[in-house]
């Protein structure tokens, strides 16, 4: 037989249990849970956009000359929007488990800052003026290889991404031939990548517009397409 003592003792204890019970619920503590992590934007829309924006004013320069669009109005774009967001929206896709955006997004967000690196050595006198145009040559030269390679497995996300690829593709290597050519902006081939340019500008704008457009609703509102290759 318990003693009045110990009835009391107990009586303290379960209290105690009680309160630290309904303290742990009102802190979410009751059960030992792992919270599911919070959901992601996608970040291609941002990524599409971005690369949209700075590839269509830099192909307006490349189309039109320097007395239409001057080089120096891409500038700011290439490092913050082209570059530094576009490079941020690849590091998204590397959380978000998609290898191929991650490695598309960082590549050409990349690309941007370096285009607008070298912009600033050529400002500084730190670039001979007979170097820049071979130097753009083989600078774009290596990044239709990278292209070439995610031409070949954009075919395995949808009709959308395949064409921003294909026309920077085509792009890319007007542009290579045209500067080891010694064309300049609005001449030869550097003008006719510079219209091909912006026609991947306008591609690449609309599958931004698609993914945020298709993230607001269930059902699809723009047609991106379907993969040829799966």
């Amino acid at each position: 037989m318990e003693s009045g003592y110990d009835l009391a003792l107990r009586s303290v204890v379960g209290c105690q249990d009680q309160v630290f019970l309904a303290f742990g619920e009102v802190l979410g503590m009751a059960e030992v849970r792992t919270a599911a992590p919070p959901a992601i934007a996608n970040p291609a829309a941002l990524g599409l956009g971005a690369f949209a924006l700075t590839t269509f004013i830099l192909s307006a320069h490349n189309a039109m000359g320097g007395g239409t669009t001057p080089l120096l109005a891409m500038f700011g774009y290439a490092v913050f929007y082209g570059g530094l967001a576009q490079f941020a929206a690849g590091m998204w896709e590397f959380k978000t488990g998609n290898t191929f955006g991650a490695t598309a997004f960082t590549t050409y967000g990349a690309f941007w800052m370096g285009l607008a690196t070298f912009v600033l050595l050529i400002l500084w006198g730190k670039v001979a003026a007979k170097d820049v145009a071979p130097s753009l040559g083989w600078i774009l030269l290596a990044f239709a290889i990278f292209n070439t390679y995610m031409l070949l497995w954009s075919t395995r996300i949808n009709m959308s991404v395949f064409l921003v690829f294909l026309t920077l593709e085509i792009t890319e290597i007007l542009l290579f031939l045209g500067n080891f050519s010694g064309n300049a902006a609005g001449e030869g081939l550097v003008a006719l990548g510079g219209w091909m340019g912006i026609i991947t500008a306008l591609v690449a704008w609309y599958a931004s517009a698609a993914v945020v457009a298709n993230s607001m609703r269930s059902k699809p509102i723009l047609p991106v397409g379907s993969a040829i290759w799966s």
